[in-house]
């Protein structure tokens, strides 16, 4: 069991298999990009599978495969099937754009991976292309519903964006009336690359309920897990949920269960905060199983209380993107 200095017991990773993607969203890098990894610099399939292995012996029961976008990488399958094997994890998902996930679904279904996470921050199509820069709409939409009817647990993940999307708020819960699906809305985030700089946001969790509860003022709150980063919610009626992430405002801070790996193997012990140690170059020394271990037991009992403390040891952590960070 991974317990840090705070007591909290970390059960969750958040692993990135990839900092690339097919979009080219506007809240998370400029439209020319970033400079991406080059693919050695990348953790292997192997070395990522490794990871995945030690850190489930050591008490990680959760892990999350994000990006970049997972399916750039072609050989993202097999990480999955690696993953599954390992004995006493409980939960395999994906968080994926759903451009490229189309040709994989039925695989999925397969390994039992169900629960996938779809970021989608508009549903009006003009919207959608104004902020991805892509013309891909179709594509996640209709690999968004297969999702939904197949019987997958998907999540919607709505970045609120003042000027931009705010519009699409309403629209967008029509698919929780009508499907068991979860819509969440997060604040947003100053990890843009460097294109955007804000300290405060009009948006926040407060008032982004404000909005959804004088549309619907039947919406009550719901249970949620102690460790949720989301407040949920459910409108009479509806056959799905209603999510709002506080990601700026990080009011969850105290129940953090999450550890992060970036594609190139850093290890972030919290999104504002500064890499601890980079384990990729820890597996590629021929470092002991144990002393892998014993590195991330360091750094897990480490952390910062909270993400605005982990933000004073990293003056540069808003110029990065999102992508590089790992989701």
């Amino acid at each position: 069991m991974l317990i840090d200095n705070h007591y909290r017991n970390i059960n969750y990773l958040r692993l990135a298999v990839t900092d690339r993607c097919n979009l080219r969203c506007n809240y998370c890098m400029p439209s020319e990009g970033i400079a991406f990894a080059k693919k050695d610099e990348l953790m292997s399939i192997e070395e990522l599978s490794k990871i995945g292995e030690l850190l489930v012996q050591m008490g990680i029961d959760k892990i999350r495969i994000t990006g970049g976008e997972p399916f750039v990488r072609k050989d993202l399958m097999v990480l999955l099937r690696n993953l599954k094997n390992n004995e006493g994890l409980k939960e395999l998902s994906i968080t994926t754009n759903a451009t490229l996930i189309g040709p994989y679904i039925d695989e999925l279904k397969e390994l039992g991976i169900k629960d996938v996470n779809v970021s989608m921050d508009a549903i009006n199509k003009d919207t959608f292309e104004r902020i991805t820069r892509r013309d891909h709409y179709d594509i996640v939409y209709n690999n968004l519903i297969r999702l939904i009817t197949e019987g997958f647990n998907v999540r919607i993940n709505f970045i609120v964006l003042d000027n931009q999307n705010v519009q699409d708020i309403i629209p967008i819960l029509e698919l929780q009336k009508r499907y068991p699906v979860s819509v969440r809305f997060l604040e947003e985030m100053p990890f843009n690359g460097g294109s955007k700089k804000f300290n405060t946001i009009k948006w926040d969790y407060k008032a982004i309920f404000a909005h959804i509860s004088k549309a619907y003022p039947s919406i009550q709150l719901i249970p949620s897990p102690k460790t949720s980063t989301s407040i949920n919610y459910k409108i009479t009626g509806h056959k799905g949920n209603v999510g709002i992430i506080p990601s700026f405002s990080r009011t969850f801070c105290g129940s953090c269960n999450r550890l992060r790996i970036t594609a190139l193997g850093d290890v972030i012990t919290c999104l504002y905060g500064p890499p601890k140690i980079n384990l990729r170059d820890t597996i590629r020394g021929d470092s002991s199983e144990y002393n892998i271990k014993r590195a991330i037991q360091q750094v897990i009992g480490n952390r910062a209380a909270t993400g605005f403390e982990a933000q004073k040891e990293h003056k540069g952590v808003f110029d990065n993107s999102m992508t590089s960070i790992g989701g």
